[in-house]
């Protein structure tokens, strides 16, 4: 069995999203996907990005992979906003993981070639559709939620108890 990593962002309110499907999941591909990410947005001042905790995901993969200008100059481009542990279920992307995982990735693939193929064919499909995410999610709800790991960091954190 093997298996690679998919890269993929969303615009939320718009549908508009991109993916990639690549070998592995290494700073050097994170880097490149986000440097697409912000030429697809060349006015955009700042990109808010909400993504997991994964060792990758951070402004060192630009240091490593571009010049020192360049990858400061993309590190400025970018706001991250990274979920907790166990709380995958706040980064919007997963809506559209789930999609796929519904429509395409719910059976063995036999190449990395064929799964590139059907999943940016359905990327491509959904984007052109303009499948939004209606959030519904507020900073009261998170905080009632999340109440318990604030709690755990810090017990003083018991002033956000919302029930």
């Amino acid at each position: 069995m093997r298996s690679c990593a998919l890269l993929a962002a969303i615009e939320p309110l718009t549908g508009q999203s991109l993916a990639h499907v690549r070998p592995q999941c290494a700073k050097r591909e994170y880097a490149l996907f986000l440097k697409e990410l912000a030429e697809a947005y060349p006015q955009a001042i700042k990109i808010r990005l909400v993504q997991d905790n994964l060792n990758t995901h951070t402004t060192n993969a630009f240091y490593e992979q571009f010049l020192a200008a360049e990858a400061f100059a993309l590190a400025q481009r970018f706001e991250f906003y990274y979920t907790p542990k166990s709380a995958s279920w706040l980064n919007m992307i997963e809506c559209e993981f789930s999609a796929l995982e519904r429509q395409c990735l719910d059976r063995r693939i036999p190449t990395i070639e064929q799964l590139e193929k059907e999943v940016l064919a359905l990327v491509k499909e959904r984007s052109e559709k303009k499948i939004k995410i209606s959030w519904q999610f507020s900073i009261e709800t998170a905080r009632s939620k999340m109440n318990k790991h604030y709690q755990r960091l810090l017990a003083d954190n018991s002033e956000y108890n919302i029930t």
